[in-house]
């Protein structure tokens, strides 16, 4: 079985200039937890998730004792509002990313998931373009439709 069969189509991505308040527009309405970033033609740049974006908006650890940072009240909305017209590029991946072709394995991709403990895979085609994704829940719902039922 490939890629092909059982990945998504309807992708939904942002570009490295979109604002984390685009991305979190996007990844809220859409209930996911990451995109693709990609560039004006179309091709993959980089990832960003749920969890570069937390990373990026949680306070920040101060000093060398560890003390965490205390923010007074109203202080973290002002602070929230700011990086929010952060651009993606800011805290997007942008080395290592792993990619599938619509013609690779089912299994292969199973494994790279597994290995490297990753939530999604763009699918890219010959040209470079992100023309699907797949997801550990993809995996799972494939899996529980040949085999299960």
């Amino acid at each position: 079985m490939k890629v092909r069969d059982f990945m998504i189509t309807k992708v939904f991505t942002v570009k490295p200039s979109s604002t984390i308040k685009e991305l979190l527009d996007i990844l809220n309405s859409n209930r996911i937890g990451g995109v693709p970033v990609v560039d004006d033609k179309g091709h993959l740049v980089g990832m960003v998730s749920d969890g570069d974006v937390l990373r990026y908006l949680s306070p920040k650890r101060l000093g060398f004792a560890g003390l965490i940072y205390i923010i007074e009240d109203g202080e973290l909305e002002n602070v929230l509002h700011e990086k929010l017209d952060t651009s993606v590029k800011e805290i997007m991946t942008k080395r290592n990313i792993l990619s599938v072709s619509p013609e690779d394995e089912f299994e292969m991709t199973m494994r790279l998931l597994s290995i490297h403990n990753y939530k999604k895979l763009p699918v890219v085609n010959r040209a470079g373009r992100v023309i699907g994704v797949l997801s550990r829940g993809d995996i799972i719902n494939n899996i529980w439709k040949k085999v299960i039922t």
